[in-house]
């Protein structure tokens, strides 16, 4: 049985497996498609297929966990909470020498968010990896419903739609992608600085935002941001 320090939680298992589904994707937004039309273009004609994916994903005897390892040694972990009633999608980050994973976004009814800024997206889609989860696209779908950015590039439509059309069977991913990056997560969009040389947001539902009772500790995010920036000062270009 798979083990996250600190997260007293489980069973957990192993779901890499579910990443070569191209319907594991549209389920994986989940909440990040709140339209009946995001739904249907996302969907299509598989609905009840995604149904039946979705009962998988949610079995309480099995909680799939997808691990995105980073070069700087911390490895995302996304976990399927799937406890009756209180289902959800725990985005959490962890370092061998930390005692506990940290949680940094959570998708459910009391969501907690948003967990990263585009760029960070970007940043940890495209880190070189050893080991574990090496596809760039998947990388970036999978820690999607962390995001949170009211300053988006221009060509984030475009890179989304990419990653979309390579890992899904969507039948207008442009379309599909815009409706994502304007709706992004259940929080309101962001607005993210550099500060005390952490990134660091205005999210009232952010762990990420230091004015929050709950915020990481300074230490954190510090060394959250790094590592998700791969280590760049100068990640979020003109974001300040």
């Amino acid at each position: 049985m798979l083990k996250i320090p600190g997260y007293e939680q489980g069973p957990l298992v192993q779901g890499s497996a579910y990443l070569n589904d191209p319907l594991f994707w549209p389920v994986h937004f989940g909440t990040c498609l709140r339209s009946e039309d995001a739904q249907r273009a996302a969907f299509g004609a598989d609905w009840d297929a995604a149904a039946d994916l979705l009962h998988l994903l949610h079995d309480e005897r099995e909680w799939p966990v997808f691990d995105v390892p980073l070069r700087s040694g911390h490895t995302f972990h996304v976990v399927y909470r799937n406890v009756e009633g209180e289902r959800g999608v725990d985005y959490l980050i962890h370092h061998p020498t930390w005692p506990a994973a940290e949680t940094v976004a959570v998708d459910d009814g009391h969501f907690m968010g948003p967990g990263t800024a585009w760029p960070e997206l970007l940043s940890v889609a495209r880190q070189p990896t050893t080991g574990g989860l090496d596809d760039a696209d998947a990388r970036l779908l999978l820690l999607f419903p962390t995001l949170g950015d009211a300053l988006l590039p221009d060509d984030a439509a475009t890179t989304l739609t990419s990653a979309l059309a390579a890992r899904t069977v969507i039948e207008e991913p442009a379309e599909v992608a815009r409706m994502l990056l304007h709706h992004q997560g259940q929080w309101a969009h962001a607005h993210w600085r550099r500060a005390d040389g952490a990134w660091i947001n205005d999210g009232g539902h952010s762990h990420r935002n230091p004015a929050n009772a709950f915020a990481l500790p300074p230490s954190r995010l510090v060394e959250i941001s790094d590592a998700l920036n791969d280590g760049e000062t100068t990640a979020h270009r003109d974001h300040t």
